[in-house]
């Protein structure tokens, strides 16, 4: 599912699992995780409830470095984040920025079409595989 410059893929592992295979798939790939935030745990450590959320940031500057080259307001958002979250009902969904929406909000030209179409390929293949069931 795609909205709002977000795609959304539905996950058949529980969260922190899901964070786990997508950092190996990153890395797997020849990519840099950066960081990783767990939402969820910094909720609980301050008194508040969340559902399991977790945040990987991750990528490679060769890359992005091309497309804050043509707009440097692009290093917003840059380095690529990946959201993993449980919703009421107990699925897990990979919640990412489609690379197009990326490139039509910060005006990439035709420089960086490439470079956009890229990073949705790659995207596409990471997630999809961390998303995917257990036994595949």
């Amino acid at each position: 599912m795609s909205d709002n410059g977000l795609i959304t893929v539905r996950c058949e592992r529980p969260v922190r699992e899901t964070v786990d295979r997508l950092a190996e798939m990153v890395a797997a790939a020849g990519l840099t995780v950066f960081g990783r935030v767990d939402h969820g745990g910094n909720a609980t450590a301050v008194g508040m409830e969340l559902r399991p959320t977790e945040l990987l940031i991750f990528g490679n500057p060769l890359g992005g470095t091309p497309l804050m080259q043509d707009q440097q307001t692009a290093g917003i958002d840059l380095p690529v984040k990946a959201l993993v979250w449980q919703d009421a009902d107990g699925t897990v969904w990979l919640t990412y920025n489609n690379a197009e929406w990326v490139a039509q909000r910060h005006g990439l030209g035709a420089q960086s079409h490439d470079a956009v179409e890229t990073l949705n390929k790659g995207l596409a293949t990471v997630t999809g595989k961390a998303a995917a069931d257990p036994a595949s």
